[in-house]
């Protein structure tokens, strides 16, 4: 697999015909776009095959998924909507695929659902969402411990994060 933080997410379909006689031929094909553009342009690669009647390929490479795994047999409609999701929200949506296993529908319910937004640590969302609901009297503010809070909070299920750069957090409900 190949990184680049600042592209789009691409993959390089791969024609296996070609392949299988020794051949490299493929294209890199923007993977953030419509699903019949995609097919298109599949199509298109394999039309210009070396080896006449090509018609099965494989995703040999991908980039700009910001860590999300592809692999080479992936369905198109999920690479599709896997590249607008990251293309939308970056290396926010690549965490919310890594922690569901690639599952489409749950990371796009929970960031929908359950995000709370971005905090530069988890013990800062806590002290926020504390000190909006509760008076904290001003002799005991310096006894509190947020970072406890938030430890306890992560390991009891309650919430959890993805960290996408340093000091930048973003906090979700497990429920």
């Amino acid at each position: 697999m190949t990184s680049a933080a600042d592209s789009n997410p691409r993959i390089y379909i791969a024609c296996l015909a070609a392949y299988n006689n020794g051949y490299l031929h493929g294209a890199w094909i923007d993977a953030d776009q419509d699903v019949d553009e995609i097919r298109d342009e599949i199509a298109a690669m394999l039309a210009r095959s070396p080896i006449e009647h090509a018609e099965e390929y494989a995703i040999h490479d991908y980039e700009g998924f910001e860590g999300a795994a592809i692999s080479e047999y992936a369905g198109i409609d999920t690479v599709a909507r896997m590249g607008a999701f990251i293309a939308e929200h970056g290396a926010l949506g690549a965490g919310l695929l890594e922690q569901f296993s690639g599952d489409m529908e749950q990371a796009e319910t929970t960031l929908q659902d359950c995000y709370h937004g971005q905090f530069a640590s988890l013990a800062d969302y806590m002290e926020e969402l504390t000190t909006e609901s509760v008076t904290i009297p001003e002799a005991l503010r310096y006894y509190v411990d947020w970072d406890a809070m938030a430890r306890d909070a992560e390991m009891g299920g309650d919430l959890f994060t993805i960290e996408t750069a340093h000091g930048e957090v973003h906090v979700f409900s497990s429920r």
